[in-house]
């Protein structure tokens, strides 16, 4: 199962790298990752496609959001198949 993850960060110096690094050590394979600086706050908006591997969101909400520069993790599921997977394992493209 794949989720997106809407994160906003603290800008400071590797930030992105402890929450890329959390999801991969708790068993989450990130899929795609897009981020932009907000120009209101100076904060980083993330979104981060994940496949789950079969463990709960929940899980990793939770441990994301002990990370010192996270400062809220919203996941919602993605349905159907990522950018780029269409047709992948069906013999390529249509």
């Amino acid at each position: 199962m794949h989720y997106r993850l809407d994160l906003v960060l603290k800008p400071v110096e590797g930030a992105l790298v402890r929450v890329i690094g959390m999801t991969e050590r708790r068993g989450f394979a990130p899929r795609a990752i897009q981020g932009f600086p907000d120009a209101a706050d100076g904060r980083w908006r993330l979104q981060m496609v994940v496949n789950s591997g079969g463990r709960t969101a929940e899980t990793l909400r939770r441990q994301l959001q002990k990370v010192y520069d996270c400062e809220s993790v919203q996941i919602s599921p993605v349905d159907g198949p990522l950018p780029g997977e269409a047709g992948v394992g069906h013999g390529g493209a249509p």
